[in-house]
This record gives structure tokens, C-alpha cells and sequence, in this order.
């Protein structure tokens, strides 16, 4: 039997964050929930050894992609690669997988994007922090092909 934890199926996003030179960082996210309605506000779960914690040290708003299962391909280098390591912005031009929408750069057949701004950092006893967000914009593009934490496990990509 798996862990309490694992047996759940969230939803699996991408959070674009920036460094102090504007290098684009995307990284993989499964502990995201919305936690207010009015306002809006999401809580986003990042470890603290990773280019997307440095990065939201120095910056306060990011885009967050809900992804589709055609980023199926590409969960490996998001969120098993390292962005201090690894230029993902070049990498993912070299696939041809980047758009634009609202004057940020994004993935590709998303499910939907939506722009926030940080609000607070929460430090935990635990390998990562806890962020709320308030939410700018959004634009749902498709309710259709969601990817979860169960299409990882059954790719063999976690677990």
C-alpha cells in the first residue's frame, strides 16, 4: 500500500520564476493549493536547496502553468534537473515548447496560466517552504488532459 501522501492525485504545475539577470526557471510543483477565494490567494510549496526558492528570494512574481500530459516529456529536465545547473529557457527553445502570453514567457498546451505576486514565505521544520500568493490574472485553456501525480507514477517518473 502506498503512503497516505502518494495516494492522492493532484493536479502537476510548472512555477516560472526569474534570477537577478532575468533568466527564466521553471521548475516542477505538486504541492499547490488554492487556500482563498476572496481573495485569491494559492500556497506553493518549494524546496529550499532549489534555483526556484533562490529565485523567489529576489523576485515576487512568477506565472504558474497547470500542465497537460503532453509535458509529459519534459517533467524529467523541469523538475529532475537542476536550474543552477541546466539553462531550461534554452533547452525548452530548442523544443520549440515556449509562447508568450501577457508579456511572460510560457510552456506551450497548457491547461491554464496564471499570474501571481507573492505575499509571504512561510519557513516549516521541513525540506521546503511554504508561499502564498494572490492571483493577478488567469486564462483556463483547456479543462481537458490534465496531468497529475498519477500519470507520473504510472510513466515511472516518482515512486
Amino acid at each position: 500500500m502506498k503512503r497516505p501522501w502518494n495516494i492522492v492525485n493532484p493536479a502537476i504545475y510548472s512555477l516560472i520564476t526569474y534570477d537577478e539577470k532575468n533568466n527564466l526557471n521553471m521548475n516542477i510543483c505538486s504541492y499547490v493549493s488554492a487556500v482563498s477565494l476572496k481573495p485569491k490567494i494559492y500556497s506553493i510549496a518549494v524546496d529550499y536547496s532549489t534555483k526556484t526558492y533562490e529565485n523567489l528570494k529576489l523576485n515576487s512574481s512568477v506565472v504558474l502553468q497547470l500542465l497537460s500530459k503532453s509535458h509529459l516529456k519534459i517533467i524529467r529536465k523541469l523538475g529532475k534537473t537542476s536550474g543552477y545547473i541546466f539553462n531550461k529557457e534554452k533547452y525548452l527553445k530548442s523544443k520549440d515548447m515556449l509562447d508568450n502570453w501577457r508579456k511572460n514567457i510560457v510552456l506551450k498546451d497548457t491547461c491554464a496560466l496564471i499570474e501571481l505576486k507573492k505575499n509571504n514565505e512561510i519557513n516549516i521544520e521541513g525540506d521546503h517552504a511554504i508561499f502564498t500568493f494572490s492571483v493577478s490574472k488567469y486564462r483556463t485553456l483547456s479543462e481537458d488532459g490534465i496531468l497529475t501525480f498519477k500519470d507520473l507514477i504510472d510513466n515511472k517518473m516518482i515512486l
